[in-house]
């Protein structure tokens, strides 16, 4: 589906998935690892246009992985920009940016 069609949706019309991933910075311990998961997903409830959430912590070490995934789900595209920029969601980023040496994201209909 080209982007101008996802954005000219209606509310309700399809789910929209949100996947990001992580390269972290090699000087992130694993405890900031889990951290990070753990503030990811304690956003579940809080902010409420965010109805399903999954972190991963890569456990392969491949030289391709990435360390962290998140997949989210959304109602909407107004529910995944309301997520975006709620002040919850703010204060992780503000967490994680500075661990971060890569990230990658894909947002989809489902």
């Amino acid at each position: 589906m080209a982007k101008s069609n996802l954005y000219c949706m209606r509310k309700g019309d399809k789910m929209i998935k949100h996947v990001v991933m992580w390269k972290l910075k090699s000087t992130v311990s694993e405890d900031e690892k889990l951290e990070i998961k753990r503030k990811l997903e304690a956003l579940k409830g809080v902010v409420p246009s965010l109805k399903e959430i999954e972190v991963g912590i890569d456990f392969s070490d491949k030289a391709a992985s990435m360390d962290l995934v998140l997949v989210s789900v959304f109602d909407s595209v107004e529910g995944l920009e309301a997520y975006a920029k709620h002040p919850a969601h703010c204060s992780v980023v503000d967490y994680v940016v500075p661990r971060v040496e890569k990230r990658a994201v894909v947002d989809f209909v489902v």
